[in-house]
C-alpha cells in the first residue's frame, strides 16, 4: 500500500516546496513538509496553498479588466469624455501601464478638474514612471484636499515623492505624521526604511517592532495579503540588528 502511494507523496512534497520557496510562509512549514513527508505536504497545501488561490482573483479579474480596456479604447474614439478617460486611466493603472494611464488622466483633466481622484491617479502614474517631480504637485493637491484620501495612501505616495526628490526633512515630517495616523503595514514599512536610511534607527526599530507585534495577531489571510511588507520589515530588522552588533 505504501508503495502505491509513495510517488504521490513525493509529488506533493515537491509541489509544497516550490510553493514554499515562492511564497515564503513561516519557516516551520518547511520542516513539516520535509519530516512528515506526503501527509505533511498535504497539510501544508491545505492550510497555505489553497487559501492562496483566493489571491488569484486579481489575475482572473485581469481578463475582464483587459476586455473593458479594449472596449473603452474603442468607445473613446466616438466619445472622448472625461469620464471615459478617467475609467480607462484607472484600469490601465491597475494593469501597471503607467504611461498610458498618465496620458488618459492628462486628457480627463484637460476637460474637467472638479474632482481630486484623477489628480491623485495621475500622480501615482508619474511616480511609478520615475517622475517624482511631476508627481509632487498632484499628490500635494490631493493631500491638501483630503489628507486621508485612499485610506492615507495619497499621503504615503506624497512622502515617497518628497523623498525621491531629496526633500528629506519634509519627507520625514510626512512619514512621521503618516505612522501616527495610518496603521497600514505598507506605510509603517516604508517609513521604517526611510528612517533607517537617514540615521533614525531607533524610530525605524520601533516601527519594525510594531509590525512584528501586529504579525503575531494577524489572521492567516491577512498575513498572506501583506506578506511582501512583512518580509521587508523582517529584512530591515535583520539589517538593523547587524548594524547594532
Amino acid at each position: 500500500m505504501r508503495g502505491l502511494f509513495y510517488p504521490w507523496g513525493v509529488i506533493l512534497q515537491l509541489i509544497a516546496i516550490v510553493h514554499f520557496i515562492r511564497r515564503r510562509p513561516d519557516t516551520y512549514w518547511l520542516w513539516v513538509i520535509i519530516f512528515f513527508g506526503g501527509p505533511g505536504a498535504f497539510i501544508y497545501l491545505l492550510v497555505e496553498m489553497v487559501p492562496d488561490l483566493g489571491l488569484m482573483r486579481h489575475s482572473v479579474g485581469g481578463f475582464s479588466r483587459r476586455r473593458r480596456i479594449n472596449t473603452l479604447r474603442a468607445t473613446i474614439l466616438d466619445n472622448p469624455s472625461a469620464g471615459n478617460y478617467e475609467e480607462l486611466g484607472d484600469l490601465l493603472l491597475e494593469e501597471e501601464k503607467y504611461r498610458e494611464a498618465r496620458e488618459c488622466f492628462d486628457r480627463a483633466l484637460g476637460q474637467r478638474t472638479d474632482h481630486i481622484d484623477p489628480f491623485y491617479r495621475r500622480g501615482i502614474a508619474a511616480f511609478e514612471l520615475g517622475d517624482a517631480t511631476a508627481a509632487l504637485p498632484d499628490l500635494e493637491r490631493t493631500v491638501k484636499s483630503d489628507p486621508k484620501y485612499d485610506y492615507s495612501r495619497a499621503r504615503l505616495f506624497y512622502a515617497r515623492a518628497l523623498a525621491a526628490v531629496g526633500r528629506t526633512d519634509e519627507a520625514i515630517d510626512v512619514f512621521q505624521t503618516l505612522v501616527e495616523s495610518s496603521g497600514t503595514t505598507e506605510a509603517l514599512c516604508y517609513a521604517a526604511e526611510y528612517f533607517a536610511q537617514h540615521g533614525r534607527k531607533e524610530d525605524a526599530r520601533a516601527l519594525v517592532d510594531r509590525i512584528s507585534a501586529r504579525k503575531r495577531t494577524m489572521p492567516a489571510y491577512q498575513k498572506r495579503r501583506e506578506r511582501p511588507w512583512l518580509r521587508r520589515a523582517s529584512a530591515l530588522s535583520r539589517r538593523l540588528a547587524t548594524r547594532t552588533g
